[in-house]
């Protein structure tokens, strides 16, 4: 569980105004201290995250952020990105001071986590300063509220236990990279690519989390570089899948025979976290591109550029060759996204694999608000090259 990716764990943040308990809860929670608790206004500035394992629900990953009332000029900045929390969050708990529980401040959260489709809790934190007439009061308003203090540790074991069954229902995890695409005991060869950007000694996260996604429902997969592809070919009696790099599509293409599906690693995150038709037909909109179209390249990750770097370096390349226009590209790593998409005639996105599903969710539809098409970078590289219907064929059995 403590190795399960960040990207793969239900993301809870705990939200609330400044002072009324979210970090104490957060620790209390983990179980260790790893928020600063202070009795002073606005400790918590940036949001911190901590991976755990939440029994008997399995990995999450916990964020505590700063207080949503703080109207100081740095603490708009910090409610700014309390805001942007949102976009990533899976589940949300509303810590609210008993003493102090303000119903309209929580109506109006509750509003904005529905518009965002975002299921929470409301938890009243600080509750051994009040009578037992206080809580009976707000437990016959509220009677899906949890009550809590620091010091009652049942009331901390019934949080966990309320949190874990109503993560329960919104799944366990992740769906498959593969296993609900091919049955049991299928054979897929594994393209994998060792260049600059492949870190020495070990496989990129989407290769790994491909082949544990293999192992997890039987299907028996073949690790290789493209120089041993062909021989591999004459050796399988029976190959149901091959997966490529993206940036390998071209030359992979020519190798598989057409009879036999092919797909990138790309591809298959593009269809687990987000809408993969959405992708397909956004790709085909670079054909209405104009002159001195602005293009935002959007990586889940944040890494340093290299001269073979696909987002930085080969889409670019590729896009102004295949459209022969003068292209601008703005380029946003980790969890960054602008706010305003109107001055975008396109926005490409990488695979993913280091953003959870609700934060790709969130992209997409933002971009299907203003109008503005959206792919992905294998989706892309698949229409540039020409197979974009043979590399999404697996999709549609």
């Amino acid at each position: 569980m403590d190795k399960t990716p960040i990207s793969m764990r239900k993301h809870v943040t705990i939200l609330g105004d400044t002072n009324v308990g979210k970090s104490t809860l957060f620790n209390s929670i983990l179980g260790q201290e790893r928020s600063i608790v202070s009795e002073h206004r606005g400790t918590t500035t940036d949001p911190v995250i901590k991976a755990m394992e939440l029994i008997p629900f399995g990995p999450i990953a916990l964020i505590d952020t700063g207080g949503l009332d703080d109207v100081s000029q740095v603490g708009k900045a910090r409610v700014k990105r309390t805001i942007e929390i949102l976009d990533r969050t899976d589940f949300a708990i509303y810590a609210a001071d008993i003493i102090s529980f303000d119903d309209m401040k929580y109506r109006e959260v509750v509003l904005r986590l529905n518009e965002k489709g975002i299921p929470h809790m409301l938890v009243f934190t600080k509750c051994d300063r009040v009578s037992r007439s206080i809580q009976e009061n707000l437990r016959s308003r509220y009677k899906k509220a949890v009550f809590t203090s620091q010091e009652d540790t049942e009331s901390i074991a019934e949080l966990k236990q309320r949190l874990a069954a109503e993560l329960k229902k919104l799944g366990d995890g992740e769906e498959p990279l593969i296993g609900d695409l091919l049955p049991a005991n299928s054979t897929v060869i594994a393209v994998v690519s060792i260049d600059t950007g492949a870190p020495k000694g070990r496989l990129i996260l989407p290769q790994v989390q491909f082949m544990r996604d293999c192992l997890d429902h039987g299907i028996k997969c073949l690790v290789i570089r493209e120089e041993e592809l062909r021989e591999a070919l004459l050796e399988l009696k029976k190959i149901d899948l091959v997966v490529t790099d993206s940036q390998k599509f071209k030359s992979v293409d020519k190798i598989v025979p057409d009879e036999i599906p092919l797909t990138s690693f790309s591809m298959l995150f593009a269809r687990q976290k987000g809408d993969i038709d959405l992708l397909i037909e956004g790709a085909k909109k670079i054909e209405n591109l104009p002159d001195n179209a602005k293009v935002l390249i959007v990586e889940g990750c944040t890494h340093n550029a290299t001269h073979e770097d696909i987002g930085r370096v080969k889409i670019p390349t590729l896009l102004k060759r295949y459209t022969g226009l003068d292209i601008q590209f703005d380029f946003y790593g980790g969890y960054d996204f602008p706010e305003e998409l109107s001055d975008y005639h396109m926005v490409i996105h990488c695979g993913g694999c280091m953003l959870n599903k609700k934060a790709v969710e969130s992209r997409l539809l933002k971009c299907e608000i203003k109008g503005i098409p959206v792919t992905n970078y294998g989706v892309l590289l698949a229409y540039l090259n020409g197979i974009l219907e043979r590399c999404s064929r697996i999709f549609k059995v």
